[in-house]
């Protein structure tokens, strides 16, 4: 019987990029290549500069890690351009094509990698990749958005105010009355389309809330302001899939910090997770089911980390969605998949799956209309 070679697929996986956690992209880029299966995979590592170059090298996290000079290496990037599928050499007076593409896997957090942007390059190149698409991503960046989303599907969370940072440097007083009537301290403010606690502080007065908000200001044109959850337990789940997703059994994180900020996450190594939650059943069901309801409610596909605070007497409140969670060796979303019994291999495995199966069913869509007559050529 003679033997059927099957080909290697080809997975770009993108990091870096011109977001707040460029840092933390790379660390998340160098575990998923580690993982991933080289006996199915060709990895073609596709790094983004701070300042938006591409590069595609072997040791290109290094590069990126080590803010080398670049400016000699060849520059690939994709075209949106669906007869190409690959990556394309711009660096000489023609562009030629480099590798092809079979799949993108982007682990690049925060803005213009998880907020639909380079979700629409994909889609214009039409090549499978993994996460959510252009809304899912979009919505889930802007926390605003979602939560105004979330409330109208029943599913709960903080009482919050919002606004445009510029309006409030014009005239701040209004919204610091409405904040201390509506919210009172101590309370949260954010720039709603960061991640990894980027930007955010915990308000305990007027000071500290004016000072919160110029910091959120740096970082976004709008601003949100949350209500601080006494004592919350934060509860973390994942969850894979399409049309059918699945939900993993939650996780807890025990912050170093007053609350769980980018140090305590990244840098001091003091933070404990819990894996999994010691929870009640019930408790764990609710999260599960309202995990499910807000990944579809934001029409995510392929993965996402929903997160929650718990408060004692069982009540609990989405905190937010992040549909490229982290991939680091101390990330809470491939961790929650192990203990759920989906090794990371395998989970990288299915997520790849999962893109390739939403590409096939967007390409039997219909992308033309042939009218009754040629109305447009007379």
């Amino acid at each position: 019987m003679k033997k059927i070679i099957m080909n290697k697929l080809k997975i770009g996986v993108l990091f870096g990029g011109r977001s707040a956690e460029h840092e933390v992209s790379l660390v998340s880029a160098a575990s998923v290549i580690l993982a991933l299966d080289k006996s199915k995979y060709d990895v073609v590592p596709i790094g983004i500069t701070k300042d938006g170059r591409w590069l595609s090298a072997v040791n290109a996290i290094q590069l990126l890690k080590e803010h080398a000079p670049i400016e000699q290496l060849p520059e690939h990037v994709l075209l949106p351009d669906p007869r190409k599928q690959s990556l394309v050499n711009i660096s000489g007076a023609f562009p030629q094509n480099g590798q092809k593409i079979d799949v993108i896997f982007p682990v690049i957090h925060g803005t213009f990698g998880e907020d639909g942007t380079i979700q629409g390059l994909f889609e214009l190149a039409d090549i499978p990749y993994v996460g959510a698409g252009v809304l899912g991503s979009a919505v889930g960046m802007d926390k605003v958005i979602a939560r105004q989303l979330m409330e109208n599907a029943g599913i709960p969370v903080t009482p919050g105010i919002s606004f445009l940072y510029s309006q409030f440097q014009k005239r701040s007083k209004p919204y610091i009355v409405e904040i201390e009537k509506k919210l009172k301290y101590p309370c949260f403010v954010k720039p709603p389309n960061q991640g990894s606690s980027v930007g955010i502080s915990k308000a305990h007065n007027k000071k500290e809330l004016i000072a919160a908000i110029h910091l959120a200001g740096e970082y976004d044109r709008k601003v949100l302001v949350e209500k601080a959850v006494t004592k919350p337990r934060e509860i973390e789940l994942s969850v894979m899939g399409n049309d059918e997703p699945v939900v993993s059994l939650p996780g807890e994180i025990v912050p170093s910090n007053e609350f769980y900020d980018y140090d305590a996450k990244y840098v001091d190594g003091k933070s404990a997770a819990n894996i999994p939650a010691k929870l009640p059943k019930p408790l764990i069901k609710r999260l599960q089911e309202s995990a499910l309801k807000a990944y579809r409610v934001l029409d995510c596909s392929g993965m996402a980390r929903v997160d929650f605070l718990v408060q004692r007497n069982g009540k609990f409140f989405l905190n937010e969605i992040n549909t490229i969670p982290g991939f680091t060796s101390i990330s809470m979303y491939p961790k929650l998949w192990e203990v759920s019994g989906v090794p990371y291999s395998e989970l990288l495995d299915r997520l790849i799956g999962y893109a390739i199966e939403r590409h096939e069913q967007k390409n039997t869509l219909k992308t033309f209309y042939t009218p009754k007559k040629d109305w447009y050529k007379e």
